[in-house]
């Protein structure tokens, strides 16, 4: 299928990572395909690593996305999950930064918000929601909530990078003048 383009979402984790894969066409987003990377039958976390990184360019190299939307690590009380986990994030960057795929990071809190209208909505409440704006069949939807936190990410880049933006403005108040002369009081 030819789509105007194609958004990967990822909800970066040490024992399942979740994915999702979001087709545009014509300003409208479509699921392709959600999923997870499970990495608990790996003891060692370098093992996990590389199984995470060898799965994301995987799924890079079979859907080609345009862009990567990854789910920032929230900061939490027990340092070494959030390393592991800053880790996995790194690991599935660096995947798709090598087919200079852009990259965007978004807050769990700011996904919630975009996809449920409330930044403290549970991950069935986000899943719920997902199941509704995009249409996805009883079947298709996942047993792991890491799968819809995935295609939420995604679908929090596509509501984001299509906001109107406002063009920059002066940068001081010669560039103003410069640009609007006709604004300038002659005495």
């Amino acid at each position: 299928m030819d789509y105007d383009r194609i958004i990967l979402g990822i909800d970066p984790g040490t024992n399942v990572m979740g994915y999702g894969l979001l087709g545009v066409r014509q300003k409208k987003p479509e699921l392709i395909v959600m999923g997870v990377i499970k990495l608990n039958k790996f003891t060692d976390h370098y093992l996990r690593l590389r199984r995470i990184f060898e799965r994301v360019r995987s799924i890079v190299e079979q859907h080609l996305p345009d862009e990567l939307a990854i789910e920032a690590p929230f900061f939490g009380k027990n340092v070494q999950s959030m390393l592991k986990l800053g880790r996995a994030q790194g690991v599935a960057m660096a995947a798709a930064l090598t087919r200079d795929i852009p990259i965007t990071e978004y807050a769990p809190l700011s996904i919630k918000q975009s996809i449920t209208g409330s930044g403290s909505a549970s991950k069935e409440q986000v899943a719920n929601m997902l199941k509704h704006l995009l249409k996805i069949p009883d079947e298709k939807m996942p047993d792991l909530l890491d799968a819809t936190d995935a295609l939420a990410v995604a679908l929090t880049h596509f509501y984001e990078t299509g906001k109107p933006r406002l063009a920059a403005g002066p940068k001081n108040w010669a560039e103003f003048l410069a640009k609007n002369p006709d604004r300038i009081a002659r005495r």
